[in-house]
């Protein structure tokens, strides 16, 4: 079975773009390549447990294991020595990728505190977007009784759109809840 948002960029993704960007070619058109969630927990130099918990909270989340990410340097005025773990990541593709973007846009963000939606602007200049996270209990997979520290997680969408303006299509043609500048509207 395929997910429900892989056949709407099937069906309705692709058409759009080919539309707005003028492209015949399925492969000229941007396309979502992976999601990398990654947790830095800077509390696991002193308090392994902080770091456990956040593992099983990205398993839990993306559905695969995750890496635990290591220091490359002693920094003594942090306490870090190196080949310290101080964090986990996880990189999702294919099936694993459109579920976490479809449970993200339907689930998660409407249950972020005060969200007006996300920042246009977060590309870094080859079509990518990076957003972050203040806390994991947006997700309802996470039983708060069970994960009672807050935390926090950065996300990426690595598309293999050519510019900031096609990987902002791509992705508001997938749902992504991005803010609308309503201060310059009311000023113009």
């Amino acid at each position: 079975m395929t997910p429900r948002l892989k056949d709407k960029y099937e069906n309705e993704v692709l058409p759009g773009l080919r539309k707005e960007l003028s492209r015949e070619n399925r492969m000229a058109l941007p396309a979502l390549e992976k999601i990398v969630l990654n947790m830095g927990v800077g509390t696991a130099i002193t308090e392994k447990k902080h770091l456990e918990d956040a593992v099983e909270a990205m398993r839990q989340i993306s559905g695969q294991k995750p890496i635990v990410t290591l220091s490359r340097k002693a920094i003594a005025g942090f306490r870090l020595r190196e080949n310290l773990g101080i964090g986990c990541k996880v990189t999702l593709r294919k099936t694993r990728m459109w579920e976490f973007l479809d449970r993200l846009i339907s689930l998660a963000l409407p249950r972020v505190r005060d969200f007006r939606g996300l920042n246009p602007d977060a590309f870094d200049g080859n079509g990518n977007y990076s957003m972050g996270l203040v806390e994991q209990l947006v997700f309802p997979e996470l039983n708060p009784d069970k994960f009672t520290r807050v935390q926090g997680m950065n996300i990426c969408f690595v598309t293999s759109a050519s510019s900031d303006d096609e990987g902002r299509l791509l992705l508001q043609l997938l749902g992504m809840p991005f803010r609308r500048d309503t201060e310059t509207a009311g000023a113009a």
